[in-house]
């Protein structure tokens, strides 16, 4: 944020200083906030970075907003809001993260062998079409690096999203192509 493009209107020049004090004012609130409620530091980073995000891209309401910072807020406890219900969501429905190491595992206690021709196509097979079900932010930053080979600060330049939200999606996506191989695994 602190990278302001002078060519901008002076509204909105002033008003990504208001996001900017109120995301440098409000940001060690909403960090206690989140790790009181059991999340850890990253995925509080995340949630926050996608709240500014968000309201820098409706960056010309903000000089219509008298206290941008309970604006916010409310933006932040909405999103809150929607993750504790995915989480119920997901609870419910028995799924859970898988890392890359257990991911390993399975794939070794399943007697599958990497090097296996018919296990490499079918699993390259798997990964493309889970890639294809993402969600378009989260495919686009996965094409970018895995078929582009661009880094996050390529992405971020050509796209104009902040590398902690380009990272962020790349960790989502990974967190759902580990889901989908695991269902790949047990069918």
């Amino acid at each position: 944020m602190k990278n302001m493009n002078t060519t901008l209107a002076p509204e909105t020049i002033k008003s990504r200083k208001r996001i900017e004090e109120a995301y440098n004012s409000e940001k060690p609130r909403f960090v206690s906030r989140l790790l009181a409620a059991g999340r850890t530091i990253e995925e509080a980073e995340d949630l926050i970075h996608d709240v500014y995000a968000e309201t820098l891209e409706k960056v010309e309401l903000v000089t219509n907003i008298a206290n941008l910072p309970a604006w916010i807020n409310t933006l932040f406890t909405r999103r809150l809001i929607d993750a504790w219900r995915h989480e119920r969501t997901r609870d419910r429905s028995g799924e859970v993260d898988v890392s890359e190491e257990i991911l390993q595992e399975i794939i070794a206690d399943v007697g599958l062998d990497p090097q296996d021709v018919f296990v490499r196509e079918s699993l390259a097979d798997a990964i493309n079409d889970a890639i294809r079900g993402l969600p378009a932010e989260q495919r686009k930053v996965i094409e970018a690096q895995v078929f582009g080979e661009m880094t996050f600060r390529e992405i971020a330049e050509a796209t104009g999203e902040s590398i902690d939200t380009l990272t962020a999606r790349k960790r989502y996506a990974i967190r759902n192509l580990s889901r989908a191989l695991r269902q790949w695994i047990e069918e």
